[in-house]
């Protein structure tokens, strides 16, 4: 099991990096001229009819893609609840449709995302979860990051018994390009806490969630 501290440690570092990325951008017009570069390199004409609004286009999509970079995934769950009347089993919360984009290549991420917490004292509204997977994958990503992002967020600021997330996804950078195996889906997962330490808590969760890892020929 990872450390509280270490966990805590990897979230904020994550967040600082994020907002000194966001402080460094670039403005409109230069993101917009660099779209025209891209084209010219294509070996098109950035002035003609169909492309005349290219860049405009492409800029105002990256806003929506990597729409995460302006968010913070931590106060979207600092609003928790305590009126459980004792609720003390797994909350699952699964087949949440993920988007995002490779950061080797910068192609789309396509799947979903599973998320389970075992509450401590505390709930969250189960929006907030699916939000948090939607903030860390509206970012240039791999997917093993972005699965214990989700996971050490959770953990760091719901202070839970335990933590389970698991994403199964397609890359476009391998389906569409280099070795073009379309079909592949990747599994990845976070175990924290009870999750990590109690196998009969991890396969009831596997089992929610219909057993991503068997599918991909996991174990």
């Amino acid at each position: 099991m990872a450390k509280s501290g270490t966990v805590q440690s990897l979230v904020k570092a994550n967040d600082e990096a994020a907002r000194a990325a966001a402080e460094a951008r670039p403005g409109r017009e230069e993101a917009e001229a660099a779209v025209r570069t891209l084209i010219r390199w294509a070996g098109d004409d950035p002035d003609r009819e169909g492309l005349v609004g290219t860049p405009d286009r492409v800029v105002r999509s990256y806003e929506e893609f990597f729409a995460g970079y302006g968010e913070d995934p931590v106060a979207m769950l600092e609003r928790t609840f305590e009126e459980t009347d004792g609720y003390d089993e797994m909350v699952v919360l699964r087949d949440i449709r993920l988007e995002s984009h490779c950061e080797h290549h910068m192609v789309p991420i396509i799947g979903k995302a599973h998320v389970a917490y075992l509450p401590g004292k505390r709930v969250v509204g189960i929006s907030k979860l699916a939000r948090v997977v939607e903030v860390y994958a509206k970012r240039l990503q791999i997917q093993e990051k972005l699965t214990a992002q989700v996971a050490n967020t959770i953990q760091t600021v719901l202070q839970p018994r335990g933590v389970a997330v698991v994403i199964e996804a397609a890359h476009q950078c391998m389906t569409t390009r280099g070795v073009r195996k379309p079909g592949v889906t990747m599994v990845t997962s976070r175990m924290l806490g009870a999750f990590r330490e109690d196998p009969r808590t991890r396969q009831e969760f596997l089992a929610m969630v219909g057993n991503p890892a068997s599918r991909a020929g996991g174990d």
